[in-house]
């Protein structure tokens, strides 16, 4: 009895997190509620949203970090804050407004520092994650105008190493944390105009970073102490008119599936496929709009995309085998985000416009649940917590 009245418990809307029994946190995560400024929590077992919790900030582009046991999520506000939320308590444990205008960050391996990339002041800042403490500011290359090139694709690889690129001056820098008072950093410069984001392969091995000022990517091998930035793809779109970027793609939602990266095409309405061995183009498939985010499913047997407005509206199915789009689907207006479940038997879909979660079966692709949410964007699950470059 005391088991079923826990149970239920779980199961009702915005209940508290920490029932009667002590629970685990690997079928939590939150959804970004951009508007309201706050994230609600949710648990994916029985499909149900457990608590709201408020005061943010501006959470326009948000995204979320999680702690190695998976309780704590390090969530980054637009407003250059940095919130470290209890998802157990469904409280805020710590914020700091670290900065004026910030794009994510990424936690790093042994879960102790927690980076931020900053477009104003430029640079990235290191958090102690235990007490939000500041234990490194790391300035970017200084601008002519005054002010400080853009971070942009932060993400953490092995030890305590975090890399990002600088969009305005056309670089890549790489820092060794093991002594956080004194960062040991590596510069790559001129490796193209405008980097916009970037992704660390699940292994670890390579940072890619998108151009944005010309059609192209990086790949910088981490591997080999001794490597250098090197293009690939360039002039994928071979002196073509692109369309009109209504919204960049988002490079950490790239899909890596069997051997091949899945990429959205900056202005087009298709996915380059690469090899990752040899780092050729080996295809492409037609797409119903500009494709933001193309995510594997954790099997790799399919990829989910969703696109940029006007064709915000549908996410597309492709089966990664025969390399076709296998279905369309409408989960509502604006759709920003897609999250599997750790195992890939379902995936949530956030329609913006339409105020809630979609979920999705993804062997039948039919729906299976839909979570009230007001406004929500990025959806992130504490199955994160232990991958690299997520």
């Amino acid at each position: 009895m005391r088991a079923a009245a826990a149970l239920l418990a779980l199961s009702l809307p915005l209940a508290p997190v920490v029932a009667a029994e002590p629970r685990g946190t690997g079928d939590l995560g939150l959804v970004v509620e951009r508007a309201l400024g706050s994230v609600k929590i949710v648990e994916t077992t029985h499909r149900t949203a457990l608590a709201r919790v408020e005061g943010l900030g501006d959470l326009s582009h948000a995204s979320a970090v999680f702690g190695r046991d998976g309780r704590h999520a390090f969530v980054f506000g637009r407003d250059g804050s940095l919130t470290k939320v209890d998802l157990l308590a469904a409280r805020i444990e710590k914020r700091v407004v670290q900065a004026g205008n910030s794009i994510g960050g990424a936690i790093s391996a042994d879960g102790s520092l927690v980076a931020v990339a900053n477009y104003e002041p430029g640079g990235v800042k290191v958090f102690d994650t235990a007490t939000l403490a500041e234990v490194a500011d790391i300035p970017s290359t200084p601008l002519d105008n005054g002010k400080r090139a853009k971070v942009v694709g932060l993400e953490d690889t092995t030890g305590r190493r975090f890399i990002w690129s600088l969009y305005d001056t056309g670089e890549i820098w790489s820092a060794d944390l093991k002594d956080p008072a004194h960062p040991r950093i590596e510069r790559f410069a001129g490796i193209g105009k405008l980097p916009y984001d970037a992704l660390v392969t699940p292994d670890g091995r390579y940072y890619v970073a998108g151009l944005f000022g010309e059609d192209g990517l990086v790949v910088l091998d981490l591997w080999d102490p001794v490597a250098r930035p090197r293009r690939v793809l360039d002039g994928y779109g071979h002196g073509e008119e692109p369309l009109p970027v209504y919204k960049m793609p988002h490079l950490e939602g790239w899909a890596e599936a069997q051997g091949l990266l899945f990429l959205p095409a900056v202005g087009r309405h298709e996915l380059l496929l690469l090899d990752r061995g040899s780092w050729e183009e080996v295809g492409r498939i037609p797409v119903h709009g500009q494709p933001v985010f193309a995510v594997s499913r954790p099997d790799g047997r399919q990829v989910w995309v969703n696109f940029a407005h006007p064709a915000n509206d549908v996410i597309q199915v492709i089966d990664v085998p025969s390399r076709k789009v296998v279905a369309t689907l409408s989960p509502g207006e604006a759709v920003l985000h897609l999250e599997f479940t750790p195992r890939g038997e379902e995936v949530w879909v956030s329609a913006r416009d339409s105020d809630k979660v979609v979920v999705y079966d993804t062997e039948s692709r039919q729906q299976v649940a839909e979570i009230p949410a007001d406004k929500p964007s990025g959806i992130f699950f504490t199955a994160r917590a232990n991958r690299i470059g997520f």
